[in-house]
């Protein structure tokens, strides 16, 4: 009994510790600041400039298919590697959520955003801008060419449905200018596009360039100029505050960018050539290593997490049903905080919150972590319930044998609970392999992921999505398969 009272007394401390680095973390997160003039000797040392972009906005950005892999293209990435090239480092691309790009600013995952960012006040608040080195004419309004004689002003979408990028100058130009519409924001522009052409949205709001650009892919599209008023017109470069020195290198490179004019001499020629590739040659089986290769990360996802998830799910509900009241009290706070809490909040918080003190956490890790610690706190009640359906005498009959408590719950309950809480695991299984979906939002490559990038460099918003569901489909019903094989086994050992 000592040696068990020593353990449960171990398990404890590092479930505070772990507890409590859990919970302290916003505040540190938001407390911590990149310090002054840091990130520039970071990249000097890692000879790496790690740059974030949303790469779903052609011609500034957007992806393609070279030899099976995906190759970031556009103006705003030839800018990086102009930049990339005057640091004598490697470009790294991120590739994100466009409302995620500031945070990542801030916390320290990139160096630098390039994404067609506009620097209004409220983004100048919290980060610092280089100078502008591009000026769009003006806003467009995307429509359904079927539409092109309903929708030409601000006036003719009154009562409608209006959509932009979320946290774009877009969305905001439509809850300042265009109040008798309805606003509706979405963090990925082939998704308001999917939805413009499906009838949820009457117009999607972006620059001239990018409306130009799906409309010239897709025959059932059309730019038409609006009438926004946008006083702060131009895209720069967004930089941490106090990072003077990047900035002024920054700058630099984009004066001699100005000075040859390689935004019209070489930018958009390399950016057309690519969107004009990929108008002829937009076969989904050209891109069937996309789906692969998310195929392979959604399956480490899963298999990690679950691991995690039955590690530490066992030992929350040996924490809970235990008479320490505060082991007991510690399973039950987390388990509630947990399942009280979204996911995807839960992803963007040890992503953004506990990776803004661990710098090397990658997105992929930081996925696994979240998803894991999310299915542990349902795995506990699982657990939990399986043991309580487990008779008392059982353990009583155990005990009398000369069993020690542990060996009782090894040797005897524990068995005869995961017998009873199979379809219960199973179940918790399948759907988190369908949550791994979820870390689309930091920029891992998994299935969702990569159907996001299919969707951007094909135009195609609806079939992308069906090979997805098929895949998913596929995955699951072999899970299923497997779960129901061992269950079978289990029952034919009775």
């Amino acid at each position: 009994m000592k040696k068990a009272k020593i353990i449960n007394l171990f398990f404890a401390f590092i479930t505070i510790i772990s507890t409590l680095f859990l919970f302290n973390q916003p505040v540190a997160a938001a407390d911590k600041k990149v310090a002054s003039d840091s990130v520039m000797k970071k990249i000097k040392q890692s000879k790496e400039l790690v740059v974030g972009t949303s790469a779903d906005y052609p011609p500034l950005e957007f992806t393609t298919s070279v030899n099976g892999n995906t190759k970031y293209v556009g103006v705003d990435i030839e800018l990086a590697k102009d930049i990339a090239k005057d640091l004598h480092a490697k470009l790294v691309i991120k590739n994100m959520s466009f409302d995620s790009l500031l945070v990542a600013l801030e916390t320290g995952k990139v160096d630098m955003v390039i994404s067609a960012m506009t620097p209004n006040p409220e983004r100048k608040k919290n980060v610092d801008f280089s100078q502008i080195y591009y000026k769009p004419s003006g806003e467009y309004f995307l429509i359904n060419k079927r539409d092109q004689a309903k929708y030409k002003k601000i006036k003719d979408f009154a009562g409608q449905t209006v959509g932009a990028q979320t946290g774009s100058i877009q969305y905001q130009l439509i809850q300042s200018q265009m109040k008798k519409s309805k606003a509706k924001g979405l963090g990925k522009i082939n998704n308001l596009v999917l939805a413009l052409k499906s009838g949820k949205m009457s117009g999607v709001v972006m620059e001239e360039l990018t409306a130009k650009a799906y409309a010239k892919n897709d025959n059932s599209l059309m730019a038409v100029r609006s009438d926004l008023r946008e006083e702060q017109a131009g895209n720069a470069v967004a930089i941490a505050k106090g990072q003077s020195g990047l900035v002024k290198a920054v700058n630099k490179t984009i004066k001699r960018v100005e000075k040859d004019d390689l935004i019209n001499k070489k930018y958009l020629p390399e950016a057309a050539k690519y969107m004009k590739t990929a108008q002829k040659t937009n076969t989904m089986a050209k891109y069937a290593p996309y789906f692969v290769k998310g195929i392979e990360y959604t399956i480490i996802i899963t298999v990690f997490s679950v691991l995690i998830g039955i590690v530490l799910g066992m030992l929350l509900a040996l924490m809970r049903l235990s008479q320490n009241k505060l082991l007991h009290w510690i399973a039950v706070c987390y388990i509630e905080f947990i399942r009280g809490t979204p996911q995807m909040v839960q992803i963007l918080f040890v992503y953004f919150g506990v990776g803004a003190l661990i710098s090397n956490l990658s997105a992929l890790v930081a996925g696994i972590i979240a998803i894991g610690l999310n299915s542990g706190a349902y795995v506990a009640e699982d657990i939990r319930s399986g043991i309580a359906s487990v008779a008392k005498g059982q353990t009583e009959a155990a005990r009398s044998l000369g069993l020690s408590q542990a060996k009782a719950y090894r040797y005897v309950i524990i068995p005869q609970a995961l017998k009873n809480i199979w379809p219960a695991l199973g179940n918790e299984f399948i759907t988190l392999l369908k949550d791994s979906s979820l870390v689309s939002v930091i920029g891992v490559t998994e299935l969702m992921y990569q159907t996001e990038l299919i969707q951007t460099s094909t135009y195609r918003g609806v079939l992308p999505l069906f090979i997805a569901m098929i895949i998913y489909f596929i995955m699951t019903f072999t899970l299923t398969r497997l779960l129901n094989y061992f269950e079978r086994r289990m029952k034919h050992n009775d």
